[in-house]
């Protein structure tokens, strides 16, 4: 069977479960990843170099639809609170695996710690309804700062473990990175008072829609490009440019044009590639012990991430909580990137990836317990 023909089965089996999951009241992600489990078995000659590209730019595009979600300025606000939120969560995260890890602090509790304190915005952005607008922006904020800093911390590591002792090229390369997102957002903030009404102006003048998405996706490939040279992860870049194109910049009929078409393209081909993707390469080892990790470390990151993100309500802390705590797929790709690059032993990578996609669903299922409880108080009211 050619590509063609893998990517045909692996979007139309996607689809159908994640419609039955839609219907069953879960992210249709969850049924993506569902559908990727179950076509691991099948699946075994397609050819994994040309799929692994169609997934990597359905990360592409999930990061791009992420930074379109929000403005810098929401990101800069939301970040006073999710900051030391992702610096608390880290901590505690780095605390609980320690024991799992024979007591050592190695780059295996320091990678893992990482993805269990991640919150994917893809995710975040699908799981949104069951913890409402007004904290959508907190949220996708710990979930931005949290993948990048997953994506750190695993390049770091792997960096460390190339170049053992020679830690200069490591700091070279993160007062580039530093300074390269800096730029970034300096230039939107001069862009956005100077050149406004030209920009707003220049994109009315095209009259189609596929004019205004050729000219954005030359911009966010072109930033892709930047920062992988710069050794971050190239979805990085594609998240900046989506940032960039926020409402207050380009006018709300270009965003409404420019969104319409990049979501279309998003999940309709390439989210559920990536999703299923993550689904065939899905590893983990079934036992006592993962278990009782995975049960551990989501409790208490539960109870951490609601307690620092209260609300009156216990219920909406609770519903809070679950959206920081909702892991990411995000995640079994920096354990993917760790273990391929010997920086993550089997074991722990087998227990972070059971944990990343247990944790997706207990909060997908903790959010509609939650609304089902809402739902028929509200009912019964009337």
């Amino acid at each position: 069977m050619e590509i063609i023909g893998y990517v045909f089965v692996i979007i139309a089996f996607a689809r159908l479960l994640a419609e039955g999951f839609e219907r069953l009241g879960y992210p249709g992600f969850l049924g993506e990843i569902t559908a990727g489990m179950a076509l691991s078995a099948l699946l075994i000659n397609m050819p994994r170099d040309q799929m692994e590209l169609m997934a990597e730019l359905g990360l592409f595009f999930l990061m791009i639809s992420a930074g379109l979600e929000v403005t810098p300025e929401e990101l800069h606000y939301a970040g006073r609170k999710t900051v030391p939120l992702y610096v608390v969560t880290y901590l505690t995260m780095l605390v609980l695996t320690l024991p799992f890890a024979g007591w050592r602090l190695s780059s295996d509790t320091i990678i893992v710690a990482a993805i269990l304190s991640t919150a994917s915005a893809p995710i975040v952005l699908r799981l949104k309804r069951f913890f409402g607008e007004d904290f959508i922006h907190v949220a996708l904020s710990y979930a931005v700062i949290s993948e990048v800093m997953s994506l750190f911390i695993v390049y770091v590591m792997v960096r460390v473990h190339e170049n053992p002792g020679n830690y200069l090229p490591i700091l070279e390369s993160v007062l580039k990175d530093a300074f390269f997102i800096g730029i970034i957002l300096y230039l939107n903030y001069i862009i956005g008072i100077r050149h406004k009404v030209m920009i707003i102006r220049f994109l009315r003048r095209l009259k189609s829609d596929e004019a205004v998405f050729g000219l954005f996706m030359v911009f966010s490939t072109s930033l892709a490009f930047v920062s992988e040279e710069l050794g971050l992860h190239f979805s990085i870049g594609g998240f900046l440019a989506g940032l960039m194109m926020h409402s207050d910049l380009v006018g709300t009929k270009q965003y409404d044009r420019l969104t319409t078409i990049v979501s279309g393209v998003t999940y309709g081909i390439f989210a559920p590639i990536f999703f299923a993707w993550r689904g065939l390469n899905f590893e983990t080892e079934l036992s006592f012990v993962v278990v009782e990790f995975f049960v551990f470390v989501y409790v208490v990151r539960l109870v951490v991430s609601s307690v620092m993100v209260r609300h009156g309500d216990p219920l909406t802390s609770a519903v809070r909580g679950a959206g920081i705590a909702s892991f990411g797929v995000l995640g079994l790709l920096v354990g993917e990137i760790g273990f391929v690059s010997g920086v993550l032993s089997e074991h722990m990578y087998a227990m972070a990836s059971l944990t990343s996609v247990m944790g997706i669903f207990a909060s997908a299922t903790l959010g509609r317990a939650v609304n089902y409880y809402r739902e028929r108080n509200s009912d019964r009211a009337l």
